[in-house]
Protein backbone atom coordinates (compact mmCIF):
# COMPACT_ATOMS: atom_id res chain seq x y z
CA UNK A 1 0.00 0.00 0.00
CA UNK A 2 1.17 3.67 -0.90
CA UNK A 3 1.23 5.90 1.87
CA UNK A 4 0.32 9.24 0.36
CA UNK A 5 2.25 11.69 2.58
CA UNK A 6 5.53 10.09 0.98
CA UNK A 7 4.91 12.20 -1.76
CA UNK A 8 5.42 16.01 -2.75
CA UNK A 9 4.42 16.44 -5.80
CA UNK A 10 1.45 14.76 -8.53
CA UNK A 11 2.11 14.24 -12.16
CA UNK A 12 -0.79 14.08 -14.47
CA UNK A 13 -1.57 12.90 -17.50
CA UNK A 14 -3.84 15.35 -19.12
CA UNK A 15 -6.56 13.51 -22.17
CA UNK A 16 -8.10 11.01 -21.29
CA UNK A 17 -7.07 11.61 -17.45
CA UNK A 18 -8.37 14.76 -16.63
CA UNK A 19 -9.99 15.95 -20.09
CA UNK A 20 -12.10 13.48 -21.94
CA UNK A 21 -10.46 12.96 -25.15
CA UNK A 22 -12.76 9.91 -26.16
CA UNK A 23 -15.89 12.03 -26.01
CA UNK A 24 -14.21 14.82 -27.69
CA UNK A 25 -12.98 12.49 -30.55
CA UNK A 26 -16.14 10.92 -31.07
CA UNK A 27 -17.93 14.59 -31.36
CA UNK A 28 -15.22 15.40 -33.87
CA UNK A 29 -15.10 12.14 -35.82
CA UNK A 30 -18.83 11.53 -36.09
CA UNK A 31 -19.74 14.06 -38.23
CA UNK A 32 -17.09 13.43 -41.10
CA UNK A 33 -17.72 9.87 -40.51
CA UNK A 34 -21.09 10.27 -41.31
CA UNK A 35 -20.40 13.19 -44.21
CA UNK A 36 -18.40 10.20 -45.97
CA UNK A 37 -21.16 7.87 -45.47
CA UNK A 38 -19.17 5.05 -42.86
CA UNK A 39 -21.16 3.62 -40.60
CA UNK A 40 -17.99 2.61 -37.99
CA UNK A 41 -19.62 2.43 -34.72
CA UNK A 42 -17.80 4.19 -31.90
CA UNK A 43 -15.57 2.11 -30.11
CA UNK A 44 -14.25 0.83 -33.88
CA UNK A 45 -13.54 4.28 -34.49
CA UNK A 46 -11.38 4.43 -31.03
CA UNK A 47 -9.77 1.63 -31.48
CA UNK A 48 -8.88 2.51 -35.04
CA UNK A 49 -7.60 6.07 -34.01
CA UNK A 50 -5.56 4.45 -31.08
CA UNK A 51 -3.79 2.33 -33.07
CA UNK A 52 -3.12 4.83 -36.02
CA UNK A 53 -2.02 7.66 -33.48
CA UNK A 54 0.49 5.35 -31.59
CA UNK A 55 1.89 4.50 -35.32
CA UNK A 56 2.12 8.24 -36.56
CA UNK A 57 3.71 8.89 -32.68
CA UNK A 58 6.59 6.50 -33.12
CA UNK A 59 8.55 8.43 -36.17
CA UNK A 60 10.01 11.56 -36.19
CA UNK A 61 8.61 13.67 -34.08
CA UNK A 62 6.10 16.30 -35.68
CA UNK A 63 3.47 18.49 -33.66
CA UNK A 64 0.26 17.04 -32.48
CA UNK A 65 -1.82 19.05 -34.60
CA UNK A 66 0.25 17.32 -38.02
CA UNK A 67 -0.69 13.75 -35.64
CA UNK A 68 -4.37 14.59 -35.96
CA UNK A 69 -4.85 15.22 -39.48
CA UNK A 70 -2.06 12.20 -40.35
CA UNK A 71 -4.60 9.66 -38.00
CA UNK A 72 -8.10 11.61 -40.11
CA UNK A 73 -6.28 10.93 -43.67
CA UNK A 74 -5.49 7.16 -42.03
CA UNK A 75 -9.02 6.38 -40.98
CA UNK A 76 -10.32 7.82 -44.29
CA UNK A 77 -7.46 5.23 -46.45
CA UNK A 78 -8.89 2.58 -44.14
CA UNK A 79 -12.74 3.33 -44.79
CA UNK A 80 -12.30 4.59 -48.50
CA UNK A 81 -13.01 8.20 -48.29
CA UNK A 82 -10.61 11.11 -48.95
CA UNK A 83 -11.39 13.90 -45.86
CA UNK A 84 -11.01 17.52 -47.14
CA UNK A 85 -8.91 20.23 -46.35
CA UNK A 86 -11.76 21.72 -43.89
CA UNK A 87 -12.35 19.24 -42.40
CA UNK A 88 -8.47 18.08 -41.88
CA UNK A 89 -8.34 21.42 -40.42
CA UNK A 90 -11.61 21.18 -37.71
CA UNK A 91 -10.21 18.08 -36.94
CA UNK A 92 -6.65 19.12 -35.81
CA UNK A 93 -8.56 22.06 -33.90
CA UNK A 94 -10.83 20.07 -31.92
CA UNK A 95 -8.88 19.61 -28.94
CA UNK A 96 -9.94 22.99 -27.93
CA UNK A 97 -13.52 21.89 -27.91
CA UNK A 98 -12.63 18.28 -25.93
CA UNK A 99 -14.67 18.46 -22.45
CA UNK A 100 -13.01 17.98 -19.16
CA UNK A 101 -14.35 15.14 -16.75
CA UNK A 102 -16.95 16.93 -14.08
CA UNK A 103 -14.31 15.54 -11.41
CA UNK A 104 -11.08 17.09 -12.97
CA UNK A 105 -11.43 20.38 -11.68
CA UNK A 106 -12.35 19.98 -8.33
CA UNK A 107 -10.14 17.58 -7.13
CA UNK A 108 -6.84 19.03 -8.86
CA UNK A 109 -8.51 22.43 -6.74
CA UNK A 110 -8.60 19.71 -3.84
CA UNK A 111 -5.40 18.22 -4.05
CA UNK A 112 -3.24 21.24 -4.92
CA UNK A 113 -4.06 22.27 -1.41
CA UNK A 114 -1.35 19.41 -0.93
CA UNK A 115 0.86 18.50 -3.37
CA UNK A 116 2.49 20.72 -6.38
CA UNK A 117 1.13 19.24 -9.69
CA UNK A 118 2.46 18.82 -12.77
CA UNK A 119 1.43 17.78 -16.11
CA UNK A 120 2.73 15.56 -18.73
CA UNK A 121 1.45 15.36 -22.06
CA UNK A 122 0.99 14.11 -25.36
CA UNK A 123 0.11 17.66 -26.61
CA UNK A 124 1.34 21.02 -28.69
CA UNK A 125 1.55 23.64 -26.13
CA UNK A 126 -1.00 26.03 -27.55
CA UNK A 127 -3.34 23.48 -27.65
CA UNK A 128 -2.62 22.68 -23.84
CA UNK A 129 -3.22 26.41 -23.56
CA UNK A 130 -6.79 25.78 -24.44
CA UNK A 131 -7.47 22.92 -22.50
CA UNK A 132 -6.11 24.29 -19.31
CA UNK A 133 -9.04 27.17 -18.61
CA UNK A 134 -11.24 23.65 -17.92
CA UNK A 135 -9.19 22.11 -15.54
CA UNK A 136 -9.30 25.22 -13.22
CA UNK A 137 -5.88 24.95 -11.29
CA UNK A 138 -2.42 26.68 -11.71
CA UNK A 139 -0.20 23.52 -12.45
CA UNK A 140 3.89 23.98 -11.32
CA UNK A 141 5.22 22.46 -13.69
CA UNK A 142 3.87 21.58 -17.94
CA UNK A 143 5.65 18.54 -19.97
CA UNK A 144 4.42 18.36 -23.61
CA UNK A 145 5.05 16.49 -26.32
CA UNK A 146 6.13 19.40 -27.89
CA UNK A 147 8.46 20.58 -25.53
CA UNK A 148 9.94 17.31 -25.40
CA UNK A 149 10.01 16.09 -29.06
CA UNK A 150 8.54 12.74 -28.62
CA UNK A 151 5.85 11.76 -27.37
CA UNK A 152 5.12 8.52 -24.47
CA UNK A 153 5.47 6.12 -23.87
CA UNK A 154 9.01 7.09 -24.46
CA UNK A 155 10.83 7.76 -21.44
CA UNK A 156 12.44 10.94 -22.66
CA UNK A 157 9.51 12.83 -21.80
CA UNK A 158 9.00 11.64 -17.52
CA UNK A 159 12.85 11.95 -17.64
CA UNK A 160 12.83 15.84 -18.73
CA UNK A 161 9.90 16.06 -16.29
CA UNK A 162 11.82 14.77 -13.40
CA UNK A 163 14.65 16.62 -14.40
CA UNK A 164 12.76 20.03 -14.26
CA UNK A 165 11.05 19.19 -11.17
CA UNK A 166 13.85 18.11 -9.20
CA UNK A 167 14.14 16.20 -5.77
CA UNK A 168 14.00 12.53 -5.54
CA UNK A 169 11.42 10.19 -7.55
CA UNK A 170 10.16 8.67 -4.86
CA UNK A 171 8.32 11.77 -3.80
CA UNK A 172 6.39 11.68 -6.86
CA UNK A 173 3.27 10.21 -7.85
CA UNK A 174 2.42 9.89 -11.45
CA UNK A 175 -1.49 9.57 -12.02
CA UNK A 176 -2.81 8.46 -15.89
CA UNK A 177 -5.88 7.04 -17.45
CA UNK A 178 -3.33 4.89 -19.85
CA UNK A 179 -1.18 1.52 -19.16
CA UNK A 180 0.21 2.13 -22.49
CA UNK A 181 1.19 5.97 -22.57
CA UNK A 182 2.18 6.01 -18.57
CA UNK A 183 2.14 3.63 -15.92
CA UNK A 184 4.04 1.23 -18.14
CA UNK A 185 7.00 3.89 -18.57
CA UNK A 186 6.41 5.55 -15.19
CA UNK A 187 6.90 1.80 -14.01
CA UNK A 188 10.40 1.25 -15.64
CA UNK A 189 11.46 4.68 -14.25
CA UNK A 190 10.68 3.52 -10.68
CA UNK A 191 7.72 5.97 -10.35
CA UNK A 192 4.58 5.28 -8.08
CA UNK A 193 1.42 4.95 -10.35
CA UNK A 194 -2.23 5.51 -9.61
CA UNK A 195 -4.67 4.45 -12.61
CA UNK A 196 -7.45 6.27 -13.31
CA UNK A 197 -9.59 3.57 -14.73
CA UNK A 198 -11.97 5.91 -16.31
CA UNK A 199 -13.60 2.79 -18.74
CA UNK A 200 -14.13 0.56 -15.98
CA UNK A 201 -17.69 0.80 -16.97
CA UNK A 202 -16.91 -0.34 -21.08
CA UNK A 203 -15.49 -3.16 -22.71
CA UNK A 204 -11.80 -2.95 -24.99
CA UNK A 205 -9.45 -0.40 -24.61
CA UNK A 206 -10.64 2.87 -26.41
CA UNK A 207 -8.89 5.18 -27.97
CA UNK A 208 -5.62 3.83 -26.12
CA UNK A 209 -3.67 1.14 -27.11
CA UNK A 210 -3.94 -2.42 -25.17
CA UNK A 211 -0.83 -2.90 -22.29
CA UNK A 212 0.34 -4.66 -19.37
CA UNK A 213 1.33 -2.46 -16.63
CA UNK A 214 0.96 -2.89 -12.66
CA UNK A 215 0.00 0.30 -10.98
CA UNK A 216 0.56 0.57 -7.26
CA UNK A 217 -3.17 2.21 -7.30
CA UNK A 218 -6.40 1.96 -8.95
CA UNK A 219 -9.25 4.69 -8.93
CA UNK A 220 -12.52 4.65 -10.65
CA UNK A 221 -11.72 8.72 -11.52
CA UNK A 222 -10.46 11.81 -9.45
CA UNK A 223 -13.20 12.44 -7.06
CA UNK A 224 -12.51 8.90 -5.44
CA UNK A 225 -8.12 9.42 -5.41
CA UNK A 226 -8.69 12.85 -4.05
CA UNK A 227 -10.91 11.23 -1.22
CA UNK A 228 -8.55 8.73 -0.74
CA UNK A 229 -5.78 10.73 -0.34
CA UNK A 230 -7.56 12.35 2.29
CA UNK A 231 -8.13 16.07 1.05
CA UNK A 232 -11.99 15.48 0.07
Amino acid sequence: MLRFDDFDVLTFDCYGTLIDWETGLWEALQPILAQHRSALAMDEALALYGALESEAERGPYQAYRTVLRMVLKGLGARLGFVPTEIELQRFAASVADWPAFSDSAPALRALHNRYKLAIISNIDDDLFAMSAPRLDVQFDWIITAQQAQSYKPALHNFQMALARIGGPPRHILHVAQSLYHDIAPARALGLSTVWVKRRQTQSGWGATPPAQAQPDVEVPDLHTLAEQMGVL
